[in-house]
């Protein structure tokens, strides 16, 4: 898969994420399946803080500074130390899809990029651009998912009807 693909992807699912997470009810916003599981607005925080901290950082730091330190990133944590839960999810949403656009205007105006330059990582060793790329869409293809299986066990919880006719989940 070429890089351009991937741009046009991680550009098409600023679209997804807005489709699936746009004018949800307060409830179905917090809902969480188990207390060791995300919200959708704790999902949010979460995308907006790895566009910038994680994905498009390590990214760009690949590509033109290779030889810089990695600036280090605690995700799970961010959770209860950024104190997700109590965000705006609106505001929260509008900042994710505001940061993905600047991402993918960013990586559209890149000429020629050396996809192969490479971060060496003490413990994990060449970690290239093209690796923080492909891996930054399998996490929007992870998160799409978990948005899904959220909204799926939200209604399965709230609308008093057996859901099983639809289908196995």
């Amino acid at each position: 898969m070429n890089q351009q693909v991937i741009i046009s992807a991680l550009s098409a699912n600023a679209g997804i994420f807005k489709s699936l997470l746009s004018g949800l009810e307060d409830e179905q916003i917090h809902f969480k399946q188990t207390e060791d599981k995300w919200s959708l607005l704790e999902i949010v925080c979460h995308l907006h803080d790895e566009e910038l901290e994680d994905f498009r950082a390590r990214t760009k730091l690949a590509l033109f500074s290779p030889e810089s330190p990695l600036v280090s990133i605690d995700p799970q944590a961010w959770v209860k130390s950024r104190n997700y839960a109590a965000q705006n999810f609106n505001e929260r949403l509008e900042a994710f899809l505001h940061e993905r656009e600047v991402s993918v205007q960013w990586l559209q105006q890149l000429e020629n990029p050396n996809w192969s330059s490479a971060y060496v990582h003490p413990k994990f060793g060449a970690m290239s651009s093209n690796m923080f790329l492909s891996n930054w869409l399998a996490h929007d293809y992870l998160h799409i998912r978990q948005i899904l299986a959220v909204k799926h066990h939200y209604l399965a919880a709230y609308c008093k009807e057996d859901i099983g006719y639809a289908g196995t989940w």
